[in-house]
């Protein structure tokens, strides 16, 4: 079937014409091999009907993927797994954090600053090299939505607060300042226009083409414990109330596990997975 002439229903509405190579490419990032790879997408594309939504598509690809490989399956839900960490965006911000601290970033979560105005609550401060960074992160625990350009102008207005006071410290006269905005979803084209205009660091889950979110995330091989298969939804919740958000974290520190119960068998089963998941790094 030509994937021109079958239109598929995003997760926003829209519609768009199915795409064997993106597909393909989603698969081969996760680390499919050639021949599973092929096998999936010629499965899919037998299955294709016009209107399928990219979630249908999405759920049965995922399950043919698991059947080869729990790990792969997992980094393959990686989009899926980030929107499952809510609905509180705290997990999520520590996530950025983290993945901030492997680029070699100092960081801190969830920090009071005294702007020059008024008090600001920081999602994430970041220093490297000579720079000061204030991190926003906004979670959105549904896939369509889209930040629009009200949240990069507020978010720029706190920044410029901000700045003018870090400009009163002396160590900071020289330093070079600037705020992101972080979202698991993505920036509507005028949010996009006012980030490039204004200064403004955005990046979203496929945005910028180089230093996405997803990319940030396969090339660390930090990937939230909600990719975990062999973990139920009510295990993940709970890890995730003790603020334990990365499979890293689980396979540095594995008494969390029998900390919620879970038997000795089964650890060693979910260990196998967490450990095969952050082994792994995506070639961009």
């Amino acid at each position: 079937m030509s994937e021109k002439t079958v239109l598929i229903t995003k997760a926003s509405g829209e519609r768009a014409a199915f795409s064997a190579e993106k597909l393909r490419q989603s698969l081969e990032r996760a680390g499919a091999d050639l021949a599973v790879t092929d096998r999936i997408v010629s499965e899919i594309e037998k299955q294709l009907f016009d209107g399928m939504s990219t979630k249908k598509i999405y759920s049965q690809a995922f399950s043919m993927l698991r059947k080869y490989s729990k790990p792969v399956a997992g980094r393959y839900k990686t989009k899926q797994a980030i929107l499952e960490l809510g609905p509180s965006g705290y997990p999520f911000e520590k996530f950025i954090g983290e993945i901030l601290k492997h680029q070699g970033y100092r960081t801190k979560v969830g920090v009071i600053i005294q702007g020059h105005c008024v008090t600001h609550e920081i999602d994430v401060e970041a220093e490297k090299d000579n720079k000061h960074f204030m991190v926003e992160c906004k979670f959105h625990n549904r896939q369509g939505y889209k930040c629009d350009v009200k949240i990069p102008l507020y978010i720029k207005s706190r920044f410029e607060d901000v700045k003018k006071q870090w400009q009163k410290r002396k160590d900071h006269a020289t330093k070079f300042h600037q705020g992101w905005v972080v979202t698991n979803t993505r920036f509507t084209e005028d949010a996009i226009q006012y980030g490039k205009c204004s200064g403004l660091i955005l990046i979203g889950w496929d945005y910028p083409q180089q230093g996405s979110l997803s990319e940030r995330i396969n090339l660390s091989g930090l990937h939230p414990i909600t990719c975990l298969t062999t973990l139920t939804k009510s295990e993940k919740q709970q890890l995730i109330d003790k603020m334990v958000v990365l499979c890293k974290e689980l396979c540095d520190k594995p008494k969390m596990l029998n900390e919620i119960g879970i038997s000795d068998k089964r650890i060693r089963g979910i260990l196998k997975e967490g450990n095969e998941i952050c082994s792994s790094r995506a070639v961009y």
